[in-house]
């Protein structure tokens, strides 16, 4: 039986395959479909709780200060990859001071903790590096990667068929692997392609990025013993920094073509 699972593995790795915005190779036994299908469910079963607690949306000015900036990156994310108008884009705060964190699930779904903007002091330039960070995962399908490589650590689970449409995977299942894809740290090419394609979406929606700059430099000085949660799931290469200051050159462009936007004040 064993020896059937590996081979059944075996087969599914060779075919599950696909390329990512960059060009890369991504393992695939989980199409994007199924991602945003059980992501619906998973980022459901994440917000009840949050919602019975009040935590959820209950400062009206944040939450329009969030809104309006995931807005402009949502139009950009559009225009970068049309189908996506299709997704329900939302995004919700939640009042959790101690956690800073953010994700975008597959098909759109956001949540962005009042303790990133707070312990940071985030900018809206810098909320906006770190919402088109977490939009570029989702561009780039990198929660179905994510969710596949959850699955395929396990011979039985990808045995039973996880590939597109196969009833292998049903729907607790595939939830809860979304909800853990969202907690797994994400590769370094992931990473590389999330900084790349976030700082792009930042910058045609008119915010600064040279904000990703400040952002990490930010989150660095988070680190030490007690890291946040933000850089369990996002490690952060020694190299990252200077990664993201080349690029900044090539983004000012279309940041200063951009007209002024609005200021909210809190």
């Amino acid at each position: 039986m064993k020896r059937i699972c590996i081979l059944t593995l075996t087969s599914l790795l060779l075919v599950a395959c696909a390329t990512s915005p960059t060009g890369r190779r991504q393992l695939m036994l989980v199409s994007e479909q199924q991602a945003i299908s059980a992501s619906k469910v998973a980022y459901a079963q994440t917000l009840k709780p949050l919602t019975e607690e009040g935590k959820v949306d209950n400062d009206p000015a944040l939450k329009k200060r969030v809104t309006a900036i995931t807005e402009r990156l949502v139009a950009q994310a559009v225009k970068m990859r049309p189908a996506t108008a299709k997704w329900d884009w939302s995004i919700k705060v939640i009042d959790e001071p101690d956690v800073v964190n953010a994700w975008c699930m597959a098909g759109g779904k956001m949540a962005i903790y009042t303790g990133l903007i707070e312990k940071l002091h985030a900018t809206d330039d810098e909320i906006a590096q770190v919402m088109g960070h977490e939009i570029a995962h989702a561009l780039a399908n990198h929660q179905a990667e994510q969710m596949s490589v959850a699955l395929a650590t396990s011979v039985g689970v990808a045995a039973v068929g996880v590939a597109s449409d196969r009833p292998g995977l049903t729907v607790p299942a595939a939830a809860a692997a979304a909800a853990l894809a969202i907690s797994l740290p994400n590769s370094r090419t992931a990473e590389t392609e999330a900084d790349r394609i976030g700082i792009e979406l930042a910058a045609k929606a008119g915010y600064d990025p040279r904000a990703a700059v400040t952002l990490w430099e930010k989150m660095a000085k988070l680190g030490g013993r007690n890291p946040p949660q933000f850089l369990s799931t996002h490690p952060s290469p020694a190299n990252r920094l200077q990664t993201l200051k080349q690029l900044v050159p090539q983004m000012l462009p279309y940041y200063e073509n951009k007209a002024p936007r609005p200021v909210f004040k809190l």
